[in-house]
């Protein structure tokens, strides 16, 4: 492999590791912004991003807890996503790229990215009923405005696993020939 293909995947684990860090602060963040809510909601206009959901929290709870549980959860998935990216790199041998191991890795990260998108999907499809109802859905669109491009994300990444299952099955084969 070239010194610039090393170099290349080196800073693409190092952005991983950033990007990882930063979706862990802001589904902490979040998480604790939550908890603090609940014994305090008072403070619900203050919270984490801005996230003034007080009016909605005042006419509907369940709308609340609805809203910001979908919150954390696409957050939370977020993090564990780009877990497994790092997990992937981490353990991916370039030399050798075709293994069980990097195959079911990318499988997992199809799932999850699909499982994100179709949270988002919901989650906007839910605010939208909301607003139709006069709740300020505003702040909340932040969230979930890529819902489609996680699901195309996800197909993508699934036939590239595939694509890798099949490369696994070839390179098994020339090994058993040899």
């Amino acid at each position: 492999m070239s010194t610039t293909n090393n170099f290349v995947f080196k800073a693409l684990h190092i952005v991983a590791w950033i990007i990882f860090v930063a979706l862990c602060i802001e589904a902490g963040a979040l998480i604790v912004n939550f908890v603090y809510s609940l014994f305090k909601p008072q403070v619900i206009q203050n919270l984490y991003q801005k996230l003034n959901l007080s009016s909605m929290y005042n006419r509907s709870q369940f709308a609340y807890f609805a809203m910001y549980s979908l919150v954390i959860t696409i957050a939370v998935l977020k993090a564990y996503l780009f877990y497994i990216i790092i997990k992937l790199v981490s353990k991916i041998n370039l030399q050798k790229p075709f293994s069980n191991t990097v195959a079911k890795q990318i499988t997992q990260i199809s799932y999850y990215t699909f499982a994100i998108g179709l949270i988002s999907y919901i989650a906007r499809q839910s605010a939208k009923n909301l607003q139709q109802h006069g709740f300020d859905i505003n702040t909340l669109n932040n969230f979930w405005v890529d819902s489609e491009a996680f699901i195309l994300m996800a197909a993508i990444i699934y036939v590239i696993a595939i694509i890798f299952s099949k490369g696994i099955e070839l390179q098994e084969e020339k090994d058993l020939t040899i």
